[in-house]
């Protein structure tokens, strides 16, 4: 065999991708797949770092500046004033909190088409990196995400209000294996940048604690019953019965025949999405009737089914909802701070959801998903009257 064949062949087996038994694949630098545990001492967080920071700072230089010389800038604080809504605040307080005290871990999944990210109190967000908009949920606001891939980099951006992004960069590192997310704050005035260090989780390090467990409260295991202590009645083992009279699970539905229905007045930007009264009402009135309730319209005297929905423009392709279904009834109770009974308002039963999509669909997918609230409710309610 001539050397001309030889290499011809070792061509042929690398083009193939062949290569020696017992040597391992490369893993895939791209792949931010893992799990990943913060490393503070790498990390980068200055200790004033947000939105309006550059304007703050302007502001004081500006304040100094006329005290010395007499005669400058006064420094009013109507230079700096921002204006932004209720749901722009809670949505710019949260992002910038996720970003001052982030999360100690984190569990990335990534599929060729979206990278799933669940931080170490179970809150998950998936991006699909195609570069178009889709709505993410925040704790009480949606927000408007963008993603796309930068070579091996995750980058993701959310609008946090008019003017101002959040853009996050992920990158993993083989040699030292670490992932690194870099997060800037956007804004007119300037940007701040904060640098975090995530490192593979080693094996003996604690689970993510359970969704259900608040954040960083230890759930107890009970320790299993002495001798001294075990019962030896087999029927006492159980644990102790109810005390009498405490009505079941579900009783505060039973005997309930009667619902009104209220669907709370809609802004312009969910008309400009589809979105209008009449529709949310006669799809849940219809769902209540054919169930049996008696339905009484516009009425919140009783017990009732109230809808609020919240409605915005991301973009002229984009709405996004947030929507929120409840039951609630009234009943008088005695409050702490008083000692006569007063009428108060009690919520029974809530499902909520966000949902985001092209204004032509959008009405369609939100009227859907609360007819899946109602339908729930209504299965509740039935099982309690069996």
């Amino acid at each position: 065999m001539t050397r001309t064949s030889v290499a011809a062949m070792v061509v042929a087996a690398v083009a193939l991708g062949w290569a020696p038994r017992g040597t391992p694949a490369a893993p895939d630098q791209s792949s931010l797949a893992g799990k990943w545990t913060l490393n503070r001492t790498l990390s980068q967080i200055p200790r004033e770092v947000g939105f309006g920071m550059d304007l703050l700072s302007n502001a004081g230089r500006s304040s100094d500046s006329g005290g010395r010389g007499g005669g400058g800038g006064t420094g009013s604080p109507a230079m700096v004033s921002f204006h932004e809504s209720a749901d722009d605040a809670k949505r710019r307080e949260q992002l910038t909190d996720e970003v001052t005290s982030p999360s100690s871990h984190l569990t990335i999944a990534q599929t060729e088409t979206a990278v799933t990210i669940t931080d170490e109190r179970g809150r998950s967000r998936t991006f699909h990196p195609d570069g178009k908009e889709e709505a993410a949920a925040l704790d009480q606001v949606p927000v408007v995400t963008t993603a796309r891939w930068d070579g091996s980099r995750l980058e993701v951006r959310y609008q946090v209000e008019r003017n101002r992004e959040l853009r996050y960069s992920y990158a993993r590192t083989l040699d030292p294996p670490q992932l690194t997310v870099q997060v800037r704050f956007i804004e007119r005035g300037g940007h701040d940048i904060v640098t975090l260090v995530y490192e593979p989780t080693r094996a003996n390090e604690p689970a993510l604690p359970d969704r259900a467990a608040p954040p960083g409260v230890p759930q107890a295991t009970p320790a299993a019953p002495s001798a001294a202590t075990r019962p030896s009645d087999p029927a006492k083992a159980a644990g102790p019965a109810s005390p009498a009279g405490v009505p079941r699970p579900g009783a505060e539905f039973r005997g309930l025949t009667t619902l009104g229905v209220v669907v709370e007045d809609l802004s312009p930007q969910a008309a400009a999405c589809g979105l209008t009264r009449a529709p949310i009402e006669a799809a849940v009135s219809k769902i209540l009737s054919d169930a049996g309730f008696k339905v009484v319209r516009d009425s919140d005297e009783d017990t009732y089914i109230y809808v609020h929905i919240m409605t915005t423009n991301a973009s002229a392709a984009l709405c996004v909802s947030r929507y929120d279904t409840f039951l609630y009834t009234h009943t008088t109770a005695t409050l702490p701070y008083q000692s006569t009974p007063v009428l108060v308002q009690v919520s029974l039963l809530h499902e909520g959801g966000i949902s985001g999509g092209a204004p032509g669909a959008h009405a369609d997918t939100v009227v859907r998903n609360v007819k899946q609230h109602v339908d729930t409710f209504v299965a509740r309610i039935r099982t309690a009257n069996r």
